[in-house]
């Protein structure tokens, strides 16, 4: 069943760069966030990965860093950057933006003391659970299958 502002939202949408964390703990369960159902915001309603806006003049990792703090109350310097994706918008009227994905693994203990700020729920899923699921979102699904199929990229 899709959310309820998915399809139906007229609230003007404009593209920003973006910066995403795929999180997993030692057991190597993904942290997805159960995005709010209103209006005017990407895929309202949908899993996805934990992040947001890049401000003006910001560095990507910062604007995570920040993002993770405001979110979940999560200080971590752990963070490495794992891809970037491109989306052209220009033909929309708007530009060309990227949502840069950094990964990074806590423990149980630090993820029993994240506070949720931001969407409806989070919760630890298992990957093949991910992909189960109705309404996650799909750059944030491409990006998890990349960093669970990533031993199959070779450089040449």
């Amino acid at each position: 069943m899709l959310p309820q502002n998915f399809l139906t939202d007229t609230a003007p949408l404009r593209g920003e760069n973006a910066v995403a964390a795929i999180i997993t703990d030692e057991n190597g369960r993904y942290l997805m966030q159960l995005r709010d159902d209103k209006p005017g915001i990407f895929y309202p309603g949908h899993r996805g990965c934990f992040g947001g806006a890049v401000g003006t003049g910001e560095e990507p990792v910062k604007a995570l860093i920040r993002e993770l703090n405001e979110e979940l109350e999560m200080r971590s310097s752990n963070i490495e950057e794992f891809v970037s994706l491109e989306f052209d918008l220009t033909r929309m009227g708007q530009k060309k933006i990227y949502r840069t994905y950094y990964r990074l693994e806590i423990t149980s203990d630090t993820a029993s003391q994240l506070v949720l700020h931001e969407g409806m729920a989070m919760r630890f899923f298992e990957c093949r659970e991910i992909f189960d699921l109705p309404n996650v979102t799909p750059y944030d699904s491409f990006a998890l299958w990349l960093f669970v199929a990533r031993s199959r990229f070779h450089t040449t």
